[in-house]
């Protein structure tokens, strides 16, 4: 399907997803609050139902509910796999990301200490820093840091064969940032991370919904996204490669599996959200044409992503216009998410948010979204962070217009 060629089926869109049936204020809502948490599809919806109506099970039972309840994470893994070009061995399930870093930087810190090293970002969530340098700290590690350039919003690369060196055990990069929308160059960061043998952790969470994802492309060894945040349920995935998860050691239950990918997945996992999963990817796979799954899904992202970035395209350039609003994004020749960013002078970003809520039911948010350590070098943490508007399909160019009127009328 090519965006040149086909109409892209918004209200066909629209109608998969019953939460933009809401009204607030005697309005209806415009979502565009995508980057904190996607709208549910309602396909996911009906499958998380239907699972709880038809009775669920725990694992390994000889009866029917335990043997589904298999059938439907085995299902997601599988389709994962397409989503993501992996194995469905390497993936694993978890809360949420935040969650999986925590427990693979614990698992893989038992095997290094004092005079190893971790690389982060100043650019990432801090999903993809925290855990990393909690297991440094612990284990006597160096950390150190790749640059986020304050004007442009991008990596500082120049020094990153100092940073990334012969001690570095890993690098933990972000695709794409979840504050200002910058796409990253991982396959450039990663032929470095090859030439140490560093491990490269990347976290996809924000990319997922935006761009097609593979994985040994990338040049990744361990990769996390969020089914939330493509129009499924509350679900961490982490997508590890065979060899590493096989010598991964996880904290966990003496009698829990000892084999991967279950190893990491401690506990019983939350079963019905992951009945979503399937349902969710395969409105990607919807939207695409192709012979095989993976080209389906990923013809179908592609459809979406120019759907997107033209609405978002019609945003940044009409909000560029105006004197009272400082846009923070890359530079045209950057790749980005739709994914906007910005300030208006005379007022606090909350209250921007509040007003856009209150009398034009738009719901966008505001902060430094967790990406703190460029909201510092921006100097946005100072004055209450960003305000910041992402779009998803769901999203139409008459929502776009109605979203630029409201902050001209601010």
């Amino acid at each position: 399907m090519s965006q040149n060629l086909t109409v892209f089926p918004i209200e066909a869109i629209r109608n998969q997803f019953p939460a933009l049936k809401r009204t607030y204020n005697e309005k209806s809502v415009i979502y565009m609050d995508g980057p904190g948490g996607s709208q549910v599809v309602k396909a996911a919806i009906e499958a998380i139902t239907s699972y709880m109506e038809n009775g669920g099970a725990n694992l390994h039972g000889a009866f029917p509910t335990s043997q589904e309840t298999e059938n439907i994470i085995a299902e997601a893994k599988n389709i994962i796999a397409d989503f993501l070009n992996v194995k469905e061995a390497e993936i694993a399930f978890g809360a949420n990301m935040t969650t999986l870093a925590f427990a693979v930087s614990w698992s893989l810190g038992r095997k290094w200490g004092k005079g190893d090293e971790i690389v982060v970002t100043e650019m990432d969530h801090r999903a993809n820093v925290d855990p990393w340098i909690s297991m440094a700290e612990d284990k006597g590690m160096t950390v150190r840091w790749i640059k986020a350039d304050p004007d442009t919003l991008t990596l500082d690369l120049e020094n990153l064969n100092e940073v990334i060196n012969e001690n570095t055990k890993l690098a933990a990069i972000g695709f794409a940032s979840n504050a200002v929308g910058t796409i990253n160059d991982i396959a450039g960061i990663s032929k470095r991370a090859k030439q140490t043998g560093t491990l490269l952790a990347v976290d996809a969470v924000h990319a997922a919904p935006h761009v097609p994802i593979d994985r040994d492309a990338l040049g990744a060894d361990i990769l996390f996204c969020s089914a939330y945040k493509f129009f499924g349920p509350h679900i961490g995935i982490a997508a590890i490669k065979e060899e590493i998860f096989a010598d991964l050691e996880p904290y966990k239950l003496k009698p829990a599996p000892a084999y991967y990918p279950d190893k990491l997945e401690t506990g019983t996992q939350n079963h019905e959200g992951i009945a979503g999963i399937k349902p969710a990817i395969e409105f990607f796979e919807n939207q695409g044409t192709g012979t095989t799954r993976r080209e389906r899904i990923i013809s179908g992202i592609k459809c979406i992503e120019g759907h997107e970035n033209r609405l978002a395209s019609i945003i940044r350039e009409e909000l560029s216009k105006l004197d009272k609003v400082s846009l923070y994004q890359p530079g045209a020749d950057v790749p980005k998410t739709p994914t906007i960013a910005f300030k208006i002078e005379g007022y606090h970003p909350e209250e921007v948010c509040r007003i856009l809520s209150e009398k034009y039911a738009i719901f966008i948010a505001s902060g430094d979204f967790y990406a703190s350590t460029l909201g510092n070098k921006t100097g946005v943490n100072d004055t209450g962070g960003w305000i910041r508007a992402g779009l998803a399909p769901y999203n139409s160019e008459e929502e776009v217009m109605y979203f630029i009127d409201a902050i001209k009328q601010l």
